[in-house]
């Protein structure tokens, strides 16, 4: 069951959405397209947002003639959603938008890192806050974000929030994440892409083959303004995919364009701009949407952008209601984003299939209504007090509760919220023309095997007929053709029985090399899919003889273990279990098997039996075993990848699902049994290294580590020892250094203490036991 809106349930009803599983990751996809929403984004309630400044700076920010400036004024940004508060001093504080600017209730844009360069809060960096002036329900917004995550497009969260400036309510308003190189990171593993914000207008025109092209100006900014890797300003790729979008024959577009644009996401968001009626988008007004180079697919991804003239607001005087579904684009002018990929017979049945699924399954009244209802309900409440509100239309409650049922008396709301919907709804059921589609097979992946590993593939796969037989055919270095079956039983590494996932696993091949293959579907009517669609994926099959493994790991480390900076971040241990010594500094550490060079070792060497820590944090800059990239506490991927020479193949990897915090998976026996739950030991061994009997007898393992240390040292034994009530730091003549009540651990720092023999003790009730010998070195 996927949720409709919500990522999670409480008292909402929850309706199923398959859709929506073709573009989660399999299981060893290192990013989830679909974070939570975090304290940010909370929507059961409706949190309140301060921003505090001094009044001048206010002054000039709203003074007519400014509107243009996005100067980032010296604030400080309080929120308190109830349960969570936090607050930022010295963050930057600008108008934000477009017509918005000139607006009586205006929108605005917090930046955590423009006066802190780095400082994020729950990996966001910054956020907007929309007056939807345009909206008398303030809803539209919300629904489209919402809607989009549940049909498994990528795109931001939203939630709503009663705004204060210096006291001052500025009334309820939208909260919606900001599309920038963390979102990029968060939904697709990586940042170092070309990130263009496509704006008025973007058509998507062929200009000619030099990317100096691409840099035209509208007004003061660029119309594709490149938002990462600015010293660079190359638009190669952009004017490529630019190219091949417009001036493939459509024959063979397929074959060109899927491997550099992931056209499956892109038409399921083509299907929300027709059943939202985003006019405002490229198909009709060439505006709102942005493009990311994805490295590790080496896929443009589109992701949608200002999604508040929807759902019946127009301004054109068309019946987006109404509108033909095939003939949906504007008319009279360049859209190959619609025409051109319209063109081909198999992408127009696929955006067919994908149409009907939505209206049969999420964009129904009873679905759809029920959650504008709760929307309604929520947030009314802050609209009796939002002066601004009734500023630009004068629009008022009445105005705000009737337009969810009904036209208003303005010239742009032609039709209210749910008859839009309802007319949208019936027409496109009219307007479908269904016919039998190939299978659709996407999301393939592998483990990156070794030589001596089993390769395991696994793809998802969907059609309307049903699958009659999948399979895997490859090669390893140009050698014979083998193909052998994909299962959807739960078996084969394929998730469960039953639900679109298929797996296989081909016994160990014995050798290095590449590895191309690729994945065909049949279905019950005899036609085939295939992925990739043309030619093959490949995958460098590595040696066995490299000695390393991922041997622990922590994604929530709140109170385990701190780093140099005193940071408890997360961190994933490197063992060398073999009998030589091994050099990192060619190798990889990454959360995502397809981009495995996201990390690479600083330029040292693991001895044997030794226990490495690596900080992962994505902070970078704070030392050389700091990678960069985080670990994600709902689950995540995290391997370790062999030299460019060696192709990149994966030496040791592990696929976790959620841990708690201050919880730690990891191999017993060190670096070759299974990932288990473990006691927490970075840096030292997970075999228990010492036994202590209890007054009632009981053997417990405890473990004391790093020892020797320069600094911390920790004392874990778990809950067993709920009954000892104090632990102590003696020095070599048996003073009492220091002590701590028992909670579960105990933490001593010794980097004030000289160097030498301590030793800790636990005390109980019939008297006190020695636990062992530190060095402080």
């Amino acid at each position: 069951m996927i949720p409709l809106f919500r990522e999670k349930v409480k008292n909402f009803a929850c309706f199923p959405l398959l859709l929506a599983l073709l573009f989660f990751g399999a299981e060893l996809a290192a990013q989830n397209l679909f974070p939570d929403l975090a304290p940010i984004y909370k929507d059961e309630v409706v949190a309140r947002v301060d921003i505090t400044l001094p009044p001048d700076s206010l002054a000039v920010i709203l003074a007519p003639g400014n509107e243009q400036s996005d100067y980032h004024f010296h604030a400080t940004f309080s929120f308190d959603n109830g349960t969570t508060q936090e607050t930022f001093e010295n963050v930057g504080f600008r108008l934000r938008g477009n017509t918005s600017r000139y607006s009586a209730k205006k929108s605005y844009k917090v930046s955590l890192n423009t006066y802190e360069p780095g400082r994020q809060w729950e990996g966001v960096e910054k956020l907007n806050l929309n007056g939807e002036h345009n909206d008398p329900t303030v809803s539209r917004a919300k629904v489209s974000w919402d809607l989009l995550r549940s049909m498994g497009v990528p795109a931001p969260r939203a939630s709503h929030v009663e705004f204060y400036v210096n006291g001052e309510y500025f009334g309820l308003y939208a909260n919606v994440e900001h599309i920038d190189e963390e979102f990029v990171e968060s939904r697709f593993g990586n940042k170092d892409g070309n990130l263009y914000k496509c704006l008025y207008p973007a058509d998507l025109k062929y200009l000619g083959s030099n990317p100096n092209l691409y840099k035209l100006m509208s007004g003061n900014r660029r119309v594709y303004d490149l938002k990462t890797n600015e010293a660079e300003d190359d638009y190669s790729d952009l004017a490529h995919f630019i190219d091949v979008l417009n001036n493939t024959p459509i024959n063979d577009l397929r074959c060109e364009l899927e491997p550099i644009f992931n056209i499956n996401s892109f038409l399921l968001s083509m299907a929300y701009d027709i059943l939202s009626g985003n006019w405002d988008g490229p198909l009709y007004n060439k505006n709102n949407f942005y493009l990311y180079h994805n490295q590790a697919t080496g896929q443009f991804e589109y992701i949608p952008y200002d999604l508040d003239n929807t759902f019946g607001i127009d301004w054109f005087q068309i019946d987006w209601s109404t509108r033909n579904i095939y003939s949906w684009a504007h008319p009279n002018e360049t859209r190959p984003l619609y025409w051109r990929i319209l063109q081909v017979p198999e992408y127009r049945d696929r955006f067919s299939f994908y149409m009907n699924k939505i209206v049969q399954e999420v964009y129904t009244e009873a679905a759809m209504f029920d959650r504008l209802d709760e929307i309604k309900a929520l947030i009314q409440p802050y609209l009796v007090a939002d002066d601004y509100y009734t500023y630009d239309y004068g629009f008022d409650l009445q105005d705000f509760s009737d337009g969810f049922e009904e036209s208003l008396p303005y010239f742009h709301t032609p039709v209210g919220f749910k008859p839009f919907i309802s007319q949208r709804r019936t027409a496109t059921l009219n307007q479908l023309d269904l016919n039998d589609i190939e299978p659709i097979v996407s999301q393939l992946t592998n483990n990156h095997p070794n030589e001596a590993q089993a390769v395991t593939i696994q793809a998802f796969i969907e059609d309307d007929q049903g699958v009659a037989s999948v399979e895997v055919c490859y090669q390893l270095d140009g050698g014979s053709v083998n193909c052998t079956p994909l299962y959807d039983d739960g078996q084969h590494l394929d998730q469960d029985a039953g639900d679109g996932w298929y797996g296989a696993v081909i016994p160990a091949l014995g050798q290095t090399g590449v590895l191309t293959y690729y994945v065909q579907a049949t279905d019950l009517n005899g036609n085939d899919g295939r992925e990739p669609v043309c030619g093959t994926r490949e995958v460098f099959v590595g040696s066995a003889a490299v000695s390393l493994a991922i041997n622990e790991l922590m994604a929530s480390n709140d109170a385990t273990i701190a780093d140099e900076q005193g940071e408890y971040d997360d961190w994933v241990e490197i063992y060398n279990l073999g009998n030589t010594s091994m050099y990192l500094g060619d190798r990889y550490l990454s959360d995502n098997p397809d981009n495995p060079t996201k990390w690479q070792f600083p330029d040292i060497w693991i001895e044997p039996g030794e226990f490495l820590l690596v900080w992962a944090d994505d902070d970078v800059d704070q030392g050389e075993l700091h990678a960069g990239f985080k670990l994600d506490a709902d689950g995540d991927f995290v391997g370790i990848f062999d030299s460019d020479a060696n192709g990149n193949g994966l030496i040791d990897g592990v696929d976790f699902g959620p841990i708690g915090a201050d919880e730690a998976r990891g191999r017993l026996p060190n670096g070759t049994g299974p990932f288990q739950a473990v006691n927490p030991t970075p840096g030292a061994s997970n075999e228990p290294v010492a036994v202590l009997e209890t007054p009632d007898g009981a053997l417990v393992p405890y473990r004391i580590y790093p020892n020797p240390t320069r600094d911390l040292v920790y004392l874990q034994a778990g809950k067993a020892l709920a009954e000892m009530r104090e632990v102590l730091l003696l020095n070599a003549l048996g003073q009492i250094v220091g002590r701590q009540e028992w909670k579960d651990q105990a933490i001593f720092d010794l980097s004030e203490l000289p160097a030498g023999f301590y030793f800790l003790s636990l005390r109980h009730a019939d008297g006190y036991q020695d636990l062992g010998r530190i060095v402080k070195e």
